[in-house]
């Protein structure tokens, strides 16, 4: 069993910066794909990056540029800058398209 927890969201003004962790415990593989998704109020959630185990990344086209998912031992990070009021959505962690983490608020506005 996987357990993912989330954390780094919050408030903040158009063009700002914020880095989202997900530390990742339990019995996990060396083989698994990491991925942050996103849920704005009334829609789907959306794949937004992910990256696999020889750190090729993918980034969906309106974070390219902006966004960036790397890895450090058991913590997946998201570094996004530049944020915009689009941006805003409540972001999950997610282990090898099953697990998931509970969540964490970005909010971007003036």
């Amino acid at each position: 069993q996987v357990q993912l927890v989330e954390s780094g969201g919050g408030l903040v003004q158009p063009g700002g910066s914020l880095t989202l962790s997900c530390v990742v415990s339990g019995i996990i593989s060396r083989f698994a794909v990491m991925a942050w998704y996103r849920q704005a109020p009334g829609k789907q959630r959306d794949l937004v990056a992910s990256i696999d185990t020889t750190a090729r990344t993918y980034y969906t086209n309106s974070v390219k540029g902006r966004f960036t998912i790397y890895q450090s031992e058991n913590t997946v990070y998201l570094r996004m800058n530049n944020l915009q009021p689009d941006d805003t959505a409540v972001y999950y962690c997610n282990y090898d398209g099953s697990s998931w983490g509970q969540g964490t608020q970005v909010t971007v506005s003036s």
